[in-house]
Order: C-alpha cells, then sequence, then structure tokens
C-alpha cells in the first residue's frame, strides 16, 4: 500500500491561484493512476481530477475543466494539482488517493489509499 502526504493548501482570494503536491511512499508510484477529491462542510465528498499511472489520459469534473491541471512527476513520486481562477465554491478539504485507474477512481473504486487532506479556502 502507497502513503499519501498532501501539502500546498491555504488561504487564497478569488481569482488566485494554488498548487498542491501529493507526495507518495514506495516504490510503485509509477503503477497507480493518481486521484483527487475534495469535501466541503456539510457536503459529500466528490471526485475532482484523475490521472492515469502514465500521464494520461486524465479526467476533471465538470466545474473544474479549463480551470485546474493536474499532473504526476514519477521520478519525485509526487501528483499535482494546479488550481487557476479560484472560486469561493472551491473552498473544501482536498484529497489524493490512489488506485487502480483513473477511469475508476472517477467513481471512488478500486482504490488503494488516501492521503489526510489538506485545506483548501478561497475568500470572496
Amino acid at each position: 500500500q502507497v502513503q499519501l502526504v498532501e501539502s500546498g493548501g491555504g488561504l487564497v482570494q478569488a481569482g488566485g491561484s494554488l498548487r498542491l503536491s501529493c507526495a507518495a511512499s514506495g516504490h510503485t508510484f509509477s503503477t497507480y493512476s493518481m486521484g483527487w477529491f475534495r469535501q466541503a462542510p456539510g457536503k459529500e465528498r466528490e471526485f475532482v481530477a484523475a490521472i492515469s499511472w502514465s500521464g494520461s489520459p486524465t479526467y476533471y469534473r465538470d466545474s473544474v475543466k479549463g480551470r485546474f491541471t493536474i499532473s504526476r512527476d514519477n521520478a519525485k513520486n509526487t501528483v499535482y494539482l494546479q488550481m487557476n481562477s479560484l472560486k469561493p465554491e472551491d473552498t473544501a478539504v482536498y484529497y489524493c488517493a490512489a488506485g487502480a485507474t483513473a477511469y475508476e477512481l472517477r467513481y471512488e473504486a478500486n482504490l488503494n489509499s488516501w492521503g489526510q487532506g489538506t485545506q483548501v479556502t478561497v475568500s470572496s
């Protein structure tokens, strides 16, 4: 099982940017597809983005398409989420997860592990 640690969250004004990182331990990171999820207060956790082990394909929820970009560096065992044009409704705890395929990650299926989460707060 791979261990995941997120970082990069914080407080930002609407329209600003943040880059989240998720560092993985272990030698098998490059074999996992990776995803980002978020959970706002009082709401269910939702899928944000996913990337295959090879870097392609990628998937995004509709509300972040064109604003967020998921990428990975297998040499650094790290997956990133670049978030631009942030909106107050993007405020949530963001989690990364490892899974078998990017396609299944969209539905939280066939997951291996979760990180502890990082808070993102977007002020209006």
